[in-house]
């Protein structure tokens, strides 16, 4: 008896010998979630994952000189017009004397982000340029000390949240700070700016982050970080640890010093395969700029806008759209017009955003295609952009029974309650009326039993006659790679001009194509589409950056004959430049 106890006494010993460095590993670690399991962190995602459309604010002192010093429209975007045009601290700050935002109405502001179906809003709290719109007592520089104002913006805008039931997140510009101190990743233009980055962390940024994790009742849901410059692990563990303040909190992968944080955020772009595994937010402007340009007029049109959401969310996305509000605290006009748009095509869809989960398909010749499942049975949302001229809806590879099919927009030309859905070996053909139900996105609901089955399919020809080639679906050969994540989505390690990208698919109308490529490239290089015997050349852009990505038509057009062909991209030995391909598009020549 007292040598089998003290053998498990001694077993006892060796565990806990082995556990004892993890537990006060994870009990010393200054992440909050270091220790987290699989089902904590569903749970404290849970409502991320359901809303999939957000509102972000990029609003600051950059609204008053809203792109334009000296006289001179400053390029890029508006935020960062004191580095782009390399204003003194000092001038800079002046500006803030103009900077009064008395039209500001967070009321007018959470309804409109409502009533457009978004479930969260991101606000700039301090960007690059350090000005905090917020009252903190780690910095002068902020809206209630330095403007005529004098109020703090976050206030109404967590009560209007409140009030709406809209959630509420913070963007804050933790390594940067032009005007308090920060990384030098940007350069300095101005003898004031000297500093020393560790006294900004300790003296600005944790004790900013402290006041807003604490001041605003049971926001912010999300803290949205952004740029990592110089941010070792020592900085980020002080920042990362204020975290601890607001249990549940969400935070982004941009805090730098290995912390991946929650979410990835792919910016200004769609990544062609969402991010497996990971949840993800891509954030994109409404026209080229986040903060206010008063001269920037090019505006995506609501169709680019809602179609975005949809393929956002059949990747398993959030879609966070920005606006960027005037001096005054006026979001623009065409920001407003789109959301209501936006807004109004929500009423009848949000089913089809809200909670559902990524496309089986790898990809649909008319649009894409969102689910949720529920018990022994799938619903799949099929958001069809190019409504079928001939009235039948082929859903390719799909081998469940049908339970029953039907239209979101259930009052559609006479109420058509029931659709007709015919399984065979190509998937499930099913018969829509002769008109759509929405020019942009019309959602026919399928329901199945039991968890999506699709049969691999082959690259075929869109509605329109078009044929997308994407990376993801390259076979690659020799040393090239497929690339994905920050910012890249492509076909990658391009340095050798033996090595190829091939793509096999079938066309049922066949004809002349125009080709055009999306590229990115340090340098202009040469390269071939070839097809049996057909050869056109391309010059790749000069883009100067792996991930800034140029659409280039090349001379020419090329004959697809009708069924199964390959589609080869080849580089030019003479003039070859290593470039990253993110897709080839062969469009009808008309």
């Amino acid at each position: 008896m007292f040598k089998h106890s003290k053998t498990k006494l001694v077993l006892g010993s060796l565990l806990l010998a082995a556990i004892l460095p993890s537990l006060v590993s994870a009990a010393d670690s200054p992440d909050p979630y270091a220790n987290e399991t699989t089902a904590q962190r569903d749970a404290r995602l849970e409502w991320f994952r359901a809303a999939r459309f957000g509102m972000f604010i990029h609003w600051g002192v950059y609204s008053v000189p809203a792109g334009t010093y000296n006289g001179k429209q400053i390029p890029g975007i508006g935020e960062w017009i004191m580095c782009h045009g390399k204003i003194p601290m000092a001038e800079y700050q002046a500006y803030a004397k103009a900077y009064n935002p008395s039209k500001y109405n967070a009321d007018e502001w959470v309804r409109l982000a409502k009533e457009a179906g978004m479930k969260y809003i991101v606000i700039t709290t301090k960007h690059h340029d350090g000005f905090a719109n917020f009252e903190t007592k780690a910095s002068p520089w902020n809206i209630v000390q330095a403007t005529p104002y004098g109020k703090d913006v976050l206030k109404p805008l967590a009560a209007a949240c409140r009030k709406y039931g809209v959630k509420l997140g913070f963007y804050y510009s933790q390594a940067q700070d032009w005007n308090n101190g920060g990384s030098e990743c940007s350069g300095l233009w101005d003898p004031a700016q000297q500093h020393n980055m560790d006294d900004y962390i300790d003296k600005v940024a944790v004790p900013q982050m402290k006041e807003l994790l604490s001041n605003y009742g049971e926001f912010p849901a999300v803290l949205w970080w952004d740029t990592s410059c110089d941010m070792n692990k020592e900085r980020a563990d002080k920042l990362i640890e204020t975290l601890k303040l607001k249990p549940g909190i969400i935070h982004n992968n941009r805090l730098g010093g290995g912390y991946k944080g929650d979410t990835e955020t792919p910016e200004q772009f769609i990544p062609a395969t969402g991010y497996p595994g990971r949840d993800w937010e891509t954030c994109m402007t409404m026209n080229d700029t986040w903060g206010f340009k008063s001269y920037d007029q090019n505006w995506k049109s609501t169709e680019t806008i809602l179609r975005n959401l949809v393929d956002i969310a059949s990747k398993g996305g959030n879609y966070l759209l920005n606006v960027g509000p005037t001096q005054e605290g006026l979001i623009p006009g065409p920001s407003i017009e789109r959301l209501k748009a936006v807004g109004a095509w929500m009423k009848i869809n949000s089913e089809a955003i809200y909670g559902t989960t990524a496309s089986p398909f790898k990809r649909l010749p008319w649009g894409r295609c969102t689910k949720k499942v529920s018990g022994d049975e799938t619903t799949l949302y099929l958001h069809v952009f190019n409504w079928p001229a001939d009235g039948k809806l082929v859903v390719p590879g799909l081998k469940n029974e049908v339970v029953k099919a039907w239209l979101l927009k259930s009052d559609w030309l006479g109420g058509h309650k029931k659709l007709d859905a015919v399984s065979d070996a190509n998937g499930v053909t099913i018969s829509v009326p002769e008109m759509a139900p929405d020019k942009i996105s019309s959602t026919v609901v399928l329901k199945i039993k039991g968890a999506a089955e699709v049969a691999p399919t082959a690259i075929f020809q869109e509605s329109d006659g078009s044929v997308k080639l994407m990376a993801s679906e390259a076979d690659l050969h020799g040393g090239l790679q497929y690339e994905s994540g920050n910012g890249k989505d492509n076909v990658g390690f391009w340095t050798n001009p033996e090595d190829t990208a091939s793509w096999t698919f079938k066309v049922d109308r066949p004809g002349k194509f125009k080709v055009t490529a999306e590229i990115a490239a340090q340098d202009s290089g040469k390269f071939e589409v070839i097809l049996g015997e057909q050869k056109v050349a391309g010059t790749a852009p000069a883009t100067k950056d792996y991930t800034k990505f140029k659409r280039t038509n090349l001379p020419g057009t090329i004959e697809l004959p009708a069924g199964t062909t390959t589609l080869t991209v080849k580089p030019i030995a003479d003039g070859w430049q290593p470039m990253n391909l993110r897709s080839l598009t062969l469009t009808p020549a008309k």
